[in-house]
């Protein structure tokens, strides 16, 4: 695994391109808005879809798949960045999260 950086919530800049690595029904229940969704399972294949030349925040739920997600990531010439506590930290901060199923928001 190569070297990645872990960085709190409240050091995600607010433009930053937020990466998602959970499965398809986590993230339609809530996520950070505008973030690029690929899970991680799914992130070898689609890779090319985002841009190595742009800082990646990688968030899941709690911190684990998005650190191997960094971790290749950075391996792979990406400039990576785990969000410490994933999506359950950015809820208790008070960030903001959006649903893609009409609901209230919520991380599981």
């Amino acid at each position: 695994m190569s070297n990645f950086e872990t960085v709190s919530v409240d050091e995600v800049p607010a433009d930053a391109l937020v990466l998602d690595v959970r499965e398809d029904y986590e993230f339609e229940e809530g996520h950070v808005p505008n973030a690029v969704h690929i899970p991680l399972g799914d992130l070898p294949l689609r890779v090319d879809e985002l841009d190595p030349d742009v800082d990646t925040y990688v968030i899941c739920r709690t911190g684990g798949r998005s650190a191997q997600a960094a971790a290749w990531l950075v391996g792979q010439g990406y400039t990576a960045f785990n969000i410490a506590g994933g999506s359950g930290a950015w809820l208790d901060a008070g960030k903001p999260l959006e649903s893609e199923n009409g609901q209230e928001p919520t991380v599981r």
